[in-house]
């Protein structure tokens, strides 16, 4: 029953987790929201907080037309989890909140802080993937557009 597609009637929400909440999951939240047109809620957390998104990370970001001005790490909380209808952990491990019935997938994704920007880039290009197949997989019947990294 786990991978049965959200009731075609409401909005999914789906919270992505990583540790600072500066890269890897900034980059999923902001992808998903770009691709699924208000058809997915998503959000970003992380289980120690940084101060601001990794600016190699917001700079791969903007490149690609995504605003990451109005994004500020926040703490991933239980609560947050349990309003979902997804956890998406991203190398947060063991410091993630375990709420009993609620849905999580893992990512293994590697952390692109204080990374070159060609591995930046590999990172974000993961994520996109990652992101388009879980929305379609969430929202059977979006139209998805073409991928941001796709162009010339």
């Amino acid at each position: 029953m786990s991978t049965d597609p959200v009731a075609a009637d409401r909005v999914p929400v789906v919270v992505f987790a990583c540790r600072a909440n500066g890269g890897r999951s900034v980059a999923s939240r902001l992808l998903a929201e770009h691709y699924a047109g208000g058809r997915v809620v998503a959000l970003s957390a992380g289980t120690t907080p940084g101060d601001r998104v990794h600016p190699e990370v917001a700079r791969v970001l903007e490149e690609l037309g995504l605003d990451t001005s109005r994004e500020s790490p926040r703490l991933l909380t239980a609560e947050m989890i349990a309003a979902s209808d997804l956890a998406v952990t991203q190398g947060c491990g063991e410091t993630c909140p375990y709420v009993p019935g609620a849905r999580y997938r893992d990512w293994p994704l590697d952390d692109p802080k204080g990374q070159d920007e060609a591995t930046v880039r590999r990172i974000v290009a993961d994520i996109d993937a990652r992101v388009r197949d879980l929305l379609v997989e969430l929202v059977p019947d979006l139209e998805l557009p073409p991928s941001l990294l796709a162009r010339g």
